[in-house]
């Protein structure tokens, strides 16, 4: 298993939370982010800096990931690409995109994306709490566990 990070946008904490886990499972992990990123000195974690531009780094994960590994990702399109390829995604909220519920929030994020396009104030997410996290780290040790 390998897992990739869509990281332009992945909370700093969950990023710390992955580093971790990614020594203590020996597991690669690769950070893909448009800018320079910083990571603990470790022969598993390594970056991937891409060029800036619209879903650059969305791209390359997409066309990286093989079956069974794991991507870490906000971006509801990126995910479905993903699961497509049938690899996990989860994101840092602590839930996993799977083939039963990834077109349901990819056509509800289209949604709200022409409703924010027509004018219309939809918010933003709310801001990952300490119980976002929690499940995070619950659900990437039961991947883990079972895919590696």
């Amino acid at each position: 298993m390998h897992i990739w990070v869509d990281a332009d946008a992945c909370p700093n904490v969950i990023k710390d939370i992955l580093f971790r886990a990614a020594e203590r499972v020996k597991i690669p992990l690769t950070l893909v982010a448009n800018q320079y990123l910083r990571t603990p000195p470790s022969a598993l974690i390594k970056a991937v800096q891409v060029p800036a531009g619209f879903d650059v780094a969305d791209n390359y994960i997409a066309q990286h990931v093989q079956p069974d590994e794991l991507v870490i990702t906000a971006d509801i399109p990126l995910a479905a690409d993903v699961v497509n390829k049938n690899a996990l995604a989860l994101n840092p909220r602590g839930e996993l995109y799977t083939k039963e519920n990834v077109q349901q929030r990819l056509s509800m994020r289209n949604f709200m994306d022409e409703l924010r396009s027509s004018g219309i104030d939809t918010g933003g997410p709310s801001s990952l709490s300490a119980q976002d996290r929690q499940a995070f780290a619950n659900q990437l040790d039961r991947l883990l566990a079972k895919y590696s």
